[in-house]
């Protein structure tokens, strides 16, 4: 008994319609009566749309089947379609290169995209809008150099990278720059204890703190191995 194994047979030009598809096909194209070629075509045409019924009654459904009988035929198969016939370089045809920068980034903890929104103010008219982007951009890049170097930076840093990545272009108003509040992640104080405290000197204090983490460590947990007070003697 001859066994016929998928890996024995022709490779699928479109597996997802699978090996009768593609037979039904094949034999389009041993019709030599076109009228009947036609029929037939409509007709493998119907069944490749009941793989997909929901989508079949759609005009892109129907162009892409049109389009796919072409190819699973090598595009030799000659009928009457109601849509143009793809060709082989129409859908060989390679992808458009996507160019990527490889430009150095000057300042890396803000960002490539801050450069280019301060490169782009420079084409900005309206200085109250020039200005309101200045003063969010500032306290965005305190808050990125802080992740990034983990200590605060001054205005006039932010002032003296701003002019820099403009290339000098944009109007700032330092003072105003000055002013702003820094948004920086300041450290949990200490929870504030109940009842008036007094005023203690800096190393009774830290004498203090040391106290308390010493009996932290060395506190020991006893456990009760008594009886229970509701057990029954």
């Amino acid at each position: 008994m001859k066994k016929n194994y998928n890996y024995t047979r022709r490779k699928l030009y479109l597996p997802e319609y699978g090996r009768h598809i593609q037979e039904m096909i094949d034999s389009l194209m041993e019709i030599e009566d076109r009228h009947e070629r036609n029929r037939q075509a409509r007709a493998v045409i119907a069944v490749m749309g009941n793989l997909n019924p929901l989508l079949r009654d759609t005009a892109d459904f129907t162009h892409k089947l049109w389009d796919h009988l072409f190819i699973m035929s090598d595009f030799q198969l000659d009928v009457d379609s109601p849509y143009p016939r793809p060709t082989r370089q129409e859908l060989t045809v390679s992808p458009r290169h996507m160019a990527y920068t490889q430009s150095r980034i000057a300042y890396k903890h803000y960002g490539k995209y801050v450069e280019r929104m301060i490169g782009s103010l420079a084409t900005v008219k309206d200085p109250r809008a020039v200005a309101s982007t200045v003063d969010n951009l500032a306290r965005y890049m305190r808050a990125k150099s802080y992740e990034y170097n983990q200590e605060h930076p001054n205005n006039e840093v932010i002032v003296r990278d701003i002019k820099r990545m403009s290339g000098g272009n944009i109007e700032i108003d330092e003072v105003a720059l000055n002013n702003l509040r820094s948004d920086y992640k300041q450290p949990f104080s200490a929870r504030p204890q109940k009842g008036p405290q007094q005023h203690r000197p800096p190393h009774a204090q830290q004498q203090q703190r040391s106290k308390n983490r010493n009996q932290q460590q060395h506190r020991n947990f006893a456990k009760n191995n008594g009886a229970h007070r509701n057990s029954s003697k």
